[in-house]
């Protein structure tokens, strides 16, 4: 019997067959470990590819997790358990710009990776929110002629039913036009310390196959990017694979009962349903977090609201606006309390 044979679940067959071929083409891969849920069925999904098919492997493989400089110290024990547990080293990187040394330098994260990047290019344009802000798009980009980009996303030119547009959060551009923020705003802290660091990592390494712990199901900007569990490295850029693309929460569920995959006490014990940088402002249940930060990591809770604390300050005043304005928003426009780009598993 091989272990093919084994596997029940035809979405975990179908990526157990897609990973060997993958492993097999590349000579050196980099398996991205950040300590969440999905991060664990990643690890333990190639171990067993890899344990299957070890005579014909000679790929070296390294498990790297990224330090943002403002991780759990959850996370950090789960990764000690996730070396005792497999016997195996995962590399810690020290970030780059580490995300408290980002926010200071570039500007704090809000609502969205996409809205805080289109909103960033506004402000380094000097963008009057205030005096310009209800303005047609051709006499904007009169007078903003190199910030083309993020008008178009400011006068929804792309349509409001576009993930490209700034209708996508209600009334957001009201709210902004009547308060206009008085602090810089940017998503470049998540650059800094992850994107940056990895990248190096590859050169270093000469990594060529990047595996990421990435679900469709998970929703947000990245997954209408991408469309596929596989994108093949283009110029100076190396190959990714995502190895449970394709995984639904019930396939991720079936898993981790059916391999005994046990999650970080940031799920187990803080109730937590995603992580990644504790207290990022793009988790819209951001407020729920702190509370858990505050009540389990009291350390932490004090660091996080030093460097969200604006951009915590200002989704509260938008929330307060939406709740004096909405009397019903269209079924295509986000509701602010959904989900939209946040943390990351």
């Amino acid at each position: 019997m091989t272990a093919h044979d084994e596997i029940k679940n035809l979405a975990e067959l179908d990526a157990f067959f897609k990973c060997e071929r993958h492993l097999f083409l590349h000579r050196k891969v980099m398996v991205s470990i950040s300590g969440g849920s999905d991060s664990d069925i990643i690890l333990d999904f190639v171990l067993r590819v890899l344990a299957a098919r070890y005579h014909d492997y000679k790929c070296d493989v390294h498990f790297v997790f990224f330090d943002t400089g403002i991780e759990y110290e959850a996370t950090k024990r789960h990764l000690l358990y996730l070396e005792q547990k497999y016997n195996i080293k995962i590399e810690r990187r020290r970030a780059i710009t580490p995300v408290p040394n980002g926010c200071k330098k570039y500007g704090v994260p809000f609502l969205s990776k996409y809205t805080s990047e289109m909103i960033n290019r506004l402000q380094k344009h000097g963008f009057d929110f205030a005096g310009d802000g209800a303005k047609e798009f051709d006499e904007l980009l009169e007078k903003y002629p190199n910030c083309k980009g993020a008008l178009r996303w400011w006068c929804n030119i792309n349509g409001d039913k576009s993930a490209y547009s700034i209708s996508r959060f209600f009334m957001l551009k009201e709210f902004m036009t009547e308060n206009p923020p008085d602090f810089l705003i940017s998503p470049e802290c998540c650059n800094g310390a992850k994107k940056d660091n990895a990248k190096k990592y590859e050169r270093e390494n000469d990594i060529d196959l990047n595996v990421l712990g990435l679900r469709k199901a998970e929703g947000g900007v990245r997954t209408v990017a991408i469309g596929t569990c596989f994108t093949e490295g283009v110029g100076y850029r190396i190959d990714t694979y995502r190895p449970i693309w394709w995984f639904t929460d019930k396939d991720k569920a079936h898993y981790e009962t059916t391999y005994n995959i046990i999650h970080s006490d940031c799920y187990t014990k803080y109730g937590l349903r995603r992580t990644g940088c504790a207290g990022c402002p793009f988790g819209s249940d951001f407020e729920n977090e702190l509370n858990i930060i505050q009540q389990y990591e009291p350390k932490l809770y004090k660091a996080v609201c030093a460097i969200f604390g604006k951009s915590y300050d200002y989704t509260r005043k938008y929330r307060e606006f939406v709740k004096k304005h909405k009397t019903g928003a269209p079924d295509n426009q986000m509701n602010l309390f959904d989900y939209f780009d946040g943390g990351a598993q």
